[in-house]
């Protein structure tokens, strides 16, 4: 007789936006795996095109309310590329304690509230918090800790409207950074806690081999800046000039986020894993003895360990905000200023869910011509839809509502933005005769 198996979700939950994955195994071999991104595309390249380059960091933004700063910073990190600006150290800093912030924030999200519960047993964070209290408050903290950051330097905690071309339109004073240095040395303390937290979940053995793709920024542990993109297995280092001729976007049927391969097809993985693996070395000292501590390896290769890997970046995010507030002088300027003129310029940094590229082609007039904007989640999509298919065998032995649990996990690991890959629609118009309906 034929075994074949169907699992699926229809409406996946604790992730941002609307997606559902379908599964199919026949007679042990995956005949099908597919990770539907259905959430209405955004057209944000389009309604980009004929606006004022000033305008593109505060419209890009509201691409997503969790990881705005992300798009801020890589969008004006591309049009100051077009424009030939180049930020002062201290524009910089600003920068990069800015984004901590965001990483703080988002990664705080998605430990405890959308994957914690997976490993726990719970459908929700507040189910779960009926008997784990502590830990739904930890989280809650960390977040809001964050969230204070980026109010501090961005004026508000979501689409914050500081960050802008040439760096910040606005540096607080001293004592306004300073005042949040107690709760960021708490945040350190309870994310070092979250690190030991999330290495003891139990982990579902799954082992995947990756390419992986991230920026690269000097000797910091990238962040808020992509100086380069390098890619594992001896595939180099690509400009990110150049990164649209080593990425290829192709249309899934299934999907409206196109999705990214390398150009040979071969999925890669950027976020986390990714940037661990390239820049290990890189972390602050406190983040790579939080590491060692728990076993971490810089080469993850289960998918599902990356929540610690996340655990281990929240810790370096909060070390490298309060080192950043406890040397914080006030720049003699927030942002750099130049003449407009016509150019082609990408900008890259590193979103918590991983790479996030900018393209934009703008007018002497400081005009936006064109712009190209790949998100993280839509260069995983096709990443996830392997992983999906080197699961599949081992949920035989499974329950079927446990292996589609497990199948959801997986998907969730990556810590999916759906809303933010949304930018593709096959549009087709057919004509109709004349007179008819």
């Amino acid at each position: 007789m034929t075994d074949e198996r169907t699992y699926r979700v229809d409406l996946m939950t604790r992730v941002e936006g609307e997606g559902r994955f379908v599964l199919r195994v026949k007679d042990g071999v995956v005949i099908d795996a597919e990770l539907s991104i259905f959430e209405a595309p955004r057209f944000f390249e389009a309604f980009l095109r004929g606006r004022s380059l000033f305008e593109v960091p505060d419209l890009t933004a509201r691409i997503c309310g969790i990881c705005p700063i992300a798009y801020q910073m890589s969008s004006a990190r591309a049009l100051e590329a077009a424009l030939g600006l180049v930020p002062t150290p201290e524009i910089e800093r600003l920068r990069r304690a800015i984004y901590c912030g965001e990483w703080i924030e988002s990664h705080a999200l998605h430990v405890f509230m959308l994957h914690a519960p997976d490993f726990l047993g719970y459908e929700s964070a507040i189910e779960m918090a009926r008997d784990h209290r502590a830990i739904v408050e930890r989280g809650l903290r960390l977040k809001k800790t964050g969230n204070r950051l980026i109010e501090i330097l961005g004026g508000r905690p979501s689409h914050p409207v500081s960050p802008r071309v040439g760096g910040l339109s606005k540096a607080p004073t001293v004592a306004a950074l300073r005042a949040i240095r107690d709760e960021l040395a708490r945040g350190l303390e309870e994310s070092l806690e979250t690190v030991r937290l999330v290495a003891r979940f139990p982990m579902p053995e799954l082992e995947v081999d990756y390419v992986f793709a991230s920026c690269v920024s000097g000797d910091a542990y990238p962040i808020e800046r992509g100086d380069a993109i390098v890619l594992s297995g001896g595939r180099g280092v690509v400009p990110v000039a150049s990164w649209d001729r080593e990425m290829i976007e192709r249309h899934a049927p299934h999907s409206n986020a196109l999705q990214a391969t390398l150009a040979d097809g071969t999925p890669y993985l950027c976020g986390p894993q990714a940037r661990l693996f390239h820049h290990a070395e890189k972390l602050h000292p406190v983040a790579r003895d939080a590491m060692r501590e728990v076993g971490l390896p810089r080469e993850v290769k289960n998918p599902y360990r990356s929540i610690v890997v996340r655990a281990v970046e929240l810790v370096h995010a909060f070390a490298e905000a309060l080192a950043l507030v406890e040397r914080y002088e006030v720049p003699e300027r927030s942002y750099v200023e130049g003449p407009l003129r016509a150019g082609v310029g990408a900008g890259a940094s590193e979103a918590p869910r991983g790479l996030l590229w900018h393209r934009y082609e703008v007018s002497a007039d400081g005009s936006v011509v064109s712009a190209r904007i790949v998100p993280p989640t839509s260069q995983n999509q096709a990443r996830i839809e392997a992983d999906l298919r080197a699961l599949g065998p081992s949920l035989l032995a499974m329950e079927h509502g446990a292996a589609t649990r497990r199948a959801e996990q997986l998907i969730r690991s990556y810590d999916p933005c759906i809303s933010c890959a949304t930018h593709f629609l096959d549009l087709r118009i057919e004509p109709t005769h004349e007179g008819s309906a």
